[in-house]
């Protein structure tokens, strides 16, 4: 049964601190976390949450940590990470996340342009790797390691655990018990504990600083379009180095109170969303790309009987779902067979991802095509497009209940103002609006000028007063014709395929589109397994002709309905992934076209002349430092005909 909550108001005196003691101590013995440790999940109530923070925060202190003091983080997401983060903004600290996955330079960039003192890490692999920055940081005086795996010959004077931390802060508590909470009262709302990095798709990383009002507004705002209740399920598998999960977590999490939970493993996290069926739930648009492209799989290898049934379901789902999107009744015999549907297929495959308790699910941080949208509302998820930046704390317009345009990113949050400037940039003011980069006083002056925070994204306002985001200002695509053209859109019909894990458009003031397609190699493996072909490798599966086959007909399915300046002409299957660890992707995923440009130059050339194919010799590096030579001949297909 759901449970509403008291209103907390939001006032420019109260922070995360003095709303997590007053939250801690209202809701004492309630499950605040679960983590699911060796196959059992494992719960943390409020008082227990207490308890650690207080040790955390006090044990910093005994550290030297000082106010502003830089605390960065690295790790999955874990009950112990969240723990850190609040620890250290309690102690009058700023925290500042890294992705898990970065590599030594980013750690070094990071650390060192945030000049950190504390570097909490959660297992030896990040603890070698701030060991390795070290001396490039001058700044960085302790390095706190909390799995104890493989730390057993590590005693250099500069790392210590987060139990010994703990302990200090214990023996500070005993010897000042009213010191945690006079810590706590300290400061006001427009103090800024959150240093964010941005993805950095084009230049370096810049850090954003956000303050407690900031994170609040954008959470109480949240919520009361769409609230959440102290006895929802929230699962948090979203890196905390992106802004996303600190809005739910942290804004949402502190004033509704609702259960945050820990899947056991990166690898187990949809087998970990099934099993607590969270109620809210939010995640950029790859995450539902992975779920449809699941579903479609299964369709693929069901019996006959079944894929009717699921034909059958779809098509009615599409149809209610349409008739919902353009408000408009459904008819008594269109809501009966959505019953038999929904019974029948809708159920079951809700279940299966995890969705059967959802009630508003999110997607934001980068496009999502019409085709995924649609699909999961014929599945009667309730899917929501949100706009946003790190720099607004995260949100600024979202959809509303009933009021949903596949199209669109809806209506600005309450509280915000969006317009459109004579360029068509978006321009948000906010209560959530950033307090400005960090050592970079210039690109502030730049990004917010008289209150009005500037996006470099390109949009406009539809007659319902739905914001509509066409794309980066820089991303945007002059067609043959004139025309402007989101490259985006088109790379997201692209990957409704369940066989294109990627794709990039190119096209900018060019004769023709052309894409760069990553096939998916697990479900493009099985097809060729059913289909007898032979491969041994990534590369030279994406060559086969019959695969170039079968990502040409996906390609013509994309291409239906767009005039044709904006069609695919010609396509080439790439004989990699795009990886972030060589730099083509950002740590959220998000395609870096200027590297991917000047790094695939020669493809590009290829595409645009009267060639069959383009000669590729490279190195490629992998995880581990390992490097390999690719020399592979890549056929160029014409959509038309392939050659």
């Amino acid at each position: 049964m759901q449970q509403e909550n008291n209103s907390i108001k939001i006032t420019k005196d109260l922070t995360i601190p003095k709303l997590f003691l007053m939250q801690a101590e209202k809701y004492g013995e309630k499950v605040a976390m679960r983590e699911k440790e060796f196959g059992i999940w494992k719960p943390i109530t409020w008082s227990e949450y207490l308890r650690q923070v207080k040790n955390i925060a006090l044990g910093l202190i005994s550290l030297g940590l000082k106010e502003e003091d830089k605390v960065s983080m690295i790790g999955d997401n874990r009950p112990e990470g969240l723990m850190a983060e609040v620890g250290a903004i309690c102690a009058g600290g700023t925290a500042v996340w890294l992705f898990r996955d970065s590599l030594n330079d980013e750690v070094k960039y990071i650390v060192d342009h945030s000049d950190t003192r504390f570097l909490i890490a959660e297992t030896q692999e990040e603890v070698d790797k701030a060991i390795l920055i070290l001396k490039e940081c001058p700044k960085l005086k302790k390095i706190i390691w909390d799995d104890p795996k493989g730390m057993r010959n590590y005693d250099q004077d500069y790392l210590i655990s987060l139990e010994e931390v703990k302990k200090l802060g214990e023996k500070l508590d005993k010897e000042k018990p009213n010191f945690f909470k006079e810590l706590v009262s300290k400061g006001n709302g427009e103090d800024a504990p959150f240093l964010f990095y941005t993805s950095g798709t084009t230049s370096l990383p810049k850090g954003a600083l956000l303050t407690h009002y900031n994170m609040l507004t954008m959470g109480a705002n949240l919520m009361s379009i769409d609230p959440c209740y102290e006895n929802d399920d929230y699962v948090s598998f979203l890196p905390f180095a992106w802004i996303g999960e600190q809005m739910m977590s942290i804004s949402c999490g502190m004033l509704r109170g609702f259960t945050i939970n820990f899947p056991e493993e990166p690898d187990t996290i949809s087998e970990n969303i099934r099993e607590i069926g969270p109620h809210v739930m939010f995640a950029p648009p790859r995450m539902y790309e992975q779920m449809t492209r699941e579903v479609q799989v299964k369709y693929l290898d069901a019996s006959w009987t079944k894929r009717k049934f699921y034909e059958f379901s779809n098509k009615i789902g599409y149809k209610v779902a349409s008739l919902k999107f353009d408000k408009k009744p459904v008819p008594w015999h269109m809501a009966l067979l959505d019953k038999i549907g929904y019974v029948t297929v809708q159920k079951k495959l809700k279940d299966n991802l995890g969705l059967s308790n959802i009630r508003n699910a999110y997607t934001g941080g980068a496009a999502m095509g019409p085709d995924h949208f649609k699909f999961f509302h014929a599945l009667g998820v309730n899917l929501k497009q949100i706009y946003g930046q790190t720099e607004v704390s995260g949100i600024s317009s979202v959809h509303r209940n009933g009021d949903i345009k596949f199209d669109t990113v809806g209506i600005p949050l309450p509280g915000t103002e969006i317009k459109i400037a004579e360029d068509g940039e978006i321009l948000t003011k906010s209560p959530s609006v950033f307090a400005g980069y960090y050592k970079n006083p210039e690109a502030t002056e730049k990004t917010v000028k008289d209150g009005w925070l500037h996006s470099d994204d390109k949009g406009f306002t539809d007659d319902d007063g739905h914001l509509v985001v066409f794309d980066r200002t820089k991303d945007v695509f002059i067609l043959k014709d004139g025309s402007p053209f989101a490259p985006q859109y088109l790379e997201t019909r692209l990957k409704f395929s369940p066989y294109v894990q990627d794709a990039w458009v190119i096209g900018d003031q060019k004769d023709y589109i052309t894409a760069v397609v990553c096939i998916d190699y697990s479900v493009v493996g099985k097809w060729a397994d059913e289909k007898k072909l032979a491969y041994t490798s990534y590369q030279e599966l994406s060559q086969k002709s019959e695969v170039y086959d079968l990502i040409k007909q996906q390609i013509d399915i994309a291409n239906k309905d767009l005039p044709d300046p904006a069609k695919v002409i010609k396509f080439i299957n790439l004989y990699k992934e795009f990886d972030a660890d060589d730099d083509e992707l950002t740590r959220t995923r998000k395609l870096r076209r200027v590297f991917v440009t000047k790094r695939y130059e020669t493809i590009i050339q290829a595409l645009y002349s009267d060639v069959d194919e383009v000669h590729i010799d490279t190195t490629i590096k992998y995880e581990d430092g390992r490097e390999s030579n690719i020399n592979i001949d890549l056929c160029i297909c014409q959509c038309e005909a392939c050659k």
